[in-house]
């Protein structure tokens, strides 16, 4: 078996509703869907977003497929439950390119610059033939490959790469360090234990990703 990491590429013609609704909201970054079903044509999904989930609930009312959705707002984000009905096509994000012997596995990470990033498991020959048949419009990109089984670590939220910012601002890496937590909980306007959670989660995150880039 074989995985490979894509970012499938759209523009404004290709791009499902939702995906395009996220691309031209200035206040969605991205959202990193974590797992679901499709059962007669409904999908239902639970992810985590990085925006305002305002924005997010604005988008969702606009929508006519949408059949119900929870938002619990988080220090960094919000997750959503979401249960919809598939476009006329039928894709769906989680069956879109899966076939016999291929499967995507989750975490998908959705964009706010029309990208979808997924990881495909399956045998190599059937990999490379679902990338062929993609529809036109749609371009893919090959983050990365191995000749194993594994998946893409969890996603750097905003709010992480913001307290990793101003912690690196503050000198909170330098050696010998300059500030402390404190004044990194200072400079967000947040308390010191959320502040060390953002550090913590963004740095584990950060350090999975860039071992997954060289695997």
């Amino acid at each position: 078996m074989k995985s490979v990491r894509v970012s499938l590429g759209h523009n404004g013609e290709t791009a499902p509703p939702i995906l395009e609704k996220i691309a031209t909201s200035p206040d969605i970054n991205r959202e990193v869907i974590l797992g679901g079903q499709t059962t007669d044509g409904i999908e239902t999904l639970t992810s985590f977003v990085d925006g305002d989930p305002d924005a997010y609930d604005s988008i969702l009312d606009s929508l006519d497929t949408v059949l119900e959705y929870d938002i619990t707002q988080t220090s960094d984000g919000f997750f959503l439950y979401l249960r919809r009905e598939l476009e006329a096509e039928g894709l769906s994000l989680l069956g879109a390119l899966s076939r016999e012997t291929v499967v995507i596995v989750p975490p998908i990470e959705i964009r706010s610059d029309r990208t979808i990033r997924m990881t495909i498991v399956g045998h190599p020959s059937d990999l490379t033939g679902v990338i062929d048949e993609l529809a036109d419009g749609v371009s893919v990109d090959v983050l990365w490959a191995s000749n194993r089984v594994t998946t893409a670590g969890p996603a750097v939220s905003g709010r992480q790469v913001e307290a990793l910012q101003v912690a690196r601002e503050l000198g909170f890496y330098e050696i010998p360090r300059q500030n402390g937590i404190e004044a990194v909980a200072d400079e967000l306007g947040c308390a010191v234990s959320t502040a060390s959670e953002l550090l913590r989660r963004g740095e584990a995150n950060a350090v999975e990703q860039v071992l997954e880039s060289v695997q």
